[in-house]
């Protein structure tokens, strides 16, 4: 693995991610710490409400670490119902509108969108699983980059709106993770 790799990994997701299902006990360790987090960007409690349970259904539903859905989230669109990229990518997730067409889902509604960008993890990190211990990376860098870039250039493309991205979600995944740890 080239160092550049190696780093991005170190400085990212040196960290079990969640594949399993969660108790009673851990779902409101969840269902806090997202909660927390989106109340940062969000004071309205019932939208904090619903974005976190929206979250933990889609994590349930297609089997993704609810943090990393949130994570993800935090990093599209600090939890914004109304985000909309320069390129054109919509809502919650910043689904981009091929994309969403591609998996069946309307990127307007809210709750559709987040199960998009779910599936839409999901397939990234089906994509990637064989690539060895960088492969949810790799995931998290076609989300942004696409899956062709990340192929092409064998892991994380060494684009500067990519590499940051790769960091500020594994800094929002680090961070969920101390609040649920705490």
């Amino acid at each position: 693995m080239n160092i550049f790799k190696r780093l991005i990994f170190a400085v990212t997701f040196g960290i079990a991610i969640f594949t399993g299902g969660t108790s009673n006990a851990e779902a409101v360790d969840y269902y806090s710490a997202i909660y927390q987090t989106v109340n940062r960007y969000n004071g309205n409690e019932v939208e904090c409400d619903w974005i976190a349970r929206a979250i933990l259904y889609a994590s349930s539903e297609y089997q993704v670490d609810p943090i990393l859905i949130t994570a993800i989230m935090e990093a599209e669109s600090n939890f914004d119902f109304h985000a909309r990229s320069s390129v054109g990518a919509i809502g919650l997730m910043q689904l981009m509108p091929e994309t969403a067409q591609a998996i069946g889902v309307n990127p307007h509604n809210p709750l559709e969108n987040i199960i998009g960008g779910t599936i839409y993890i999901k397939n990234q990190l089906g994509r990637f699983q064989d690539w060895g211990a960088y492969s949810v990376t790799d995931a998290v860098a076609a989300y942004n980059a696409g899956p062709g870039a990340v192929e092409k250039h064998g892991g994380v493309p060494n684009y500067a709106e990519t590499v940051q991205y790769v960091i500020n979600v594994a800094r929002n995944y680090k961070n969920l993770l101390s609040l649920i740890q705490s």
